[in-house]
């Protein structure tokens, strides 16, 4: 169904499981068979938080994109709601990329996986489980669980364990879901709370509004140190960037950069950045750049 108030996109949907996930369809001008570029967003984000911006670029270079919304998130179904589950959202990637296979107009070799932050890492395992997959690009990737959790303030860690403890107890007694912010002040009770995390999330939100919810299940807390991606970057048989922030509070710049050095065709760009200032202006404009630039080198448009 194509979006009235965004006539170069179109409204779409694809089963995951027993649940449906919302998406947008970016479609280029032009006769296909089209070059696509899968996308999915960080931790507890939805698509409104910036990634159309990203799309309209890609667009308008010539690749059709796939924006969707996590299964419990955004516009997507699934209850309880805000429920972040690693497995869950790697099962939505692998059927996103099904769909997107099989849409006529789209080139099924040609398919790019694009991730930012906790999307980033699962881009990367994507990529790492299916070879047919054309590209990859990592925006600020979430690649080491261990490392991450490092990067936390400790008393976060304890709020956010002893919250996560109570929401799998209250799971089982089928209980409602505790929750937990994404994002927070440092030392919050927060899965981010390094001093940039509360205002880089709400600056993806802007005047537009989006649907967020600056919340997740506590449960999660308890699987993000064991959540390792970057480990499979040796599987990755396709061309990959790295876009690296080198300022990152969230995913560690130089566990990331490690795991890179594994993946057989790696590119690596740094920035001078933090974790959410990819996301806009001019740190954006050049994230975007670099991005066009690997994507028409190695998945051209002709």
């Amino acid at each position: 169904m194509t979006n009235a108030s965004h006539p170069n996109r179109e409204d779409v949907e694809f089963s995951s499981g027993e649940d449906t996930c919302a998406a947008w369809l970016y479609t280029p001008a032009g006769e296909g068979p089209h070059p696509a570029i899968v996308m999915g967003h960080g931790l507890g984000a939805v698509k409104e938080m910036r990634l159309d911006a990203y799309a309209e670029r890609f667009q308008a270079a010539g690749y059709a994109c796939l924006v969707f919304d996590y299964r419990h998130f955004g516009a997507s179904t699934g209850r309880p709601r805000q429920l972040l589950d690693i497995k869950r959202q790697l099962a939505d990637w692998a059927a996103a990329l099904d769909w997107t296979r099989s849409r006529q107009g789209l080139d099924p070799t040609r398919i790019v996986v694009w991730g930012t932050s906790f999307g980033g890492g699962h881009a990367l395992l994507t990529a790492a489980r299916n070879h047919d997959v054309a590209a990859a690009v990592a925006q600020c990737p979430f690649t080491d669980g261990p490392a991450s959790t490092m990067a936390v303030n400790p008393i976060s860690s304890a709020k956010v364990t002893a919250l996560a403890l109570r929401d799998i107890v209250g799971a089982r007694l089928r209980r409602d879901p505790v929750l937990v912010a994404t994002a927070g002040p440092p030392r919050s009770a927060a899965l981010m709370s390094a001093p940039d995390a509360l205002p880089g999330m709400s600056a993806l939100v802007d005047d537009r509004g989006a649907p967020w919810r600056n919340e997740v299940c506590a449960r999660v807390g308890l699987t993000f140190p064991f959540y390792i991606p970057g480990r499979q970057a040796g599987d990755i048989r396709c061309p990959v960037l790295f876009c690296i922030c080198e300022g990152d509070s969230v995913a560690p710049a130089k566990a990331t950069q490690r795991h890179a050095a594994r993946a057989p065709q790696a590119e690596i760009r740094l920035y001078p950045h933090g974790h959410f200032e990819i996301y806009l202006g001019e740190p954006f404009e050049q994230a975007v750049a670099d991005q066009l630039d690997f994507l028409s080198r190695h998945v051209p448009v002709s």
